[in-house]
């Protein structure tokens, strides 16, 4: 899989593909990242991406031609399977979205700044668009981190046992039980006994059960749902 990210801050996703599961996937050549600075593709020699909004009203607004030749410039080399808009109007983030996404071959992702990015480039170019949560970042580059690292670990082969994702918490609608290791006793609490059954039947329903109790407890908006 390849991901593309457009974004004028391209230092901020230095860190999240630079180690742990990212790289490791990375490394086998199971998933490329690319960040590109917008600034590359600026109005002038200043380096200006963003301009007043129409209208008037505080905040900078991402201007379409800087954007617009970005894509269009990477679209010269890459078919998207989806250009993506990462924006707080947009669809909610979840555990679907990205098993979803993750079966996709390219992915382009705009990283938003100031007040957003001109809405003729969500008209003409923007595919999805995908909120991380009910709330305001300075800039997309974290949430598009978020968007990436929840799709990476998916693709198969990424995680060492691919299992491990399949039982993830939302992946069956229901929170993941409690997990516990050694040792079997610390400062006073002992670990469930079934744990140490040796009976995987058992084990597997109480770990069932303590997943619908969980999510009733937690979440019950999304047994809700």
């Amino acid at each position: 899989m390849q991901i593309d990210i457009i974004t004028v801050a391209p230092e901020l996703l230095d860190s999240p593909f630079s180690h742990s599961i990212m790289k490791r996937a990375q490394d086998k050549g199971l998933l490329s990242v690319r960040c590109h600075n917008l600034r590359e593709w600026a109005i002038n020699k200043h380096g200006q991406v963003d301009d007043y909004q129409y209208g008037g009203g505080a905040g900078m607004v991402m201007m379409s031609e800087p954007l617009s030749n970005a894509i269009e410039h990477l679209q010269q080399t890459t078919t998207y399977d989806d250009i993506i808009y990462m924006t707080p109007d947009g669809e909610t983030f979840n555990q679907g979205m990205a098993n979803y996404l993750s079966m996709k071959g390219n992915l382009l992702i705009i990283c938003g700044h100031y007040k957003g990015i001109d809405q003729r480039i969500r008209d003409l170019y923007v595919t999805k668009e995908i909120s991380i949560g009910d709330y305001v970042l300075s800039g997309g580059e974290l949430a598009a981190a978020v968007v990436v690292d929840a799709i990476g670990r998916l693709i198969p082969g990424v995680l060492n046992d691919e299992t491990s994702a399949l039982l993830d918490s939302f992946q069956d609608n229901l929170l993941a039980p409690p997990v516990y290791t050694r040792p079997a006793e610390f400062k006073g609490l002992k670990i469930p006994d079934i744990l140490l059954s040796g009976d995987p039947v058992k084990i597997e329903d109480w770990r069932s059960e303590q997943s619908l109790q969980r999510t009733k407890e937690r979440r019950p908006d999304i047994l809700r749902d």
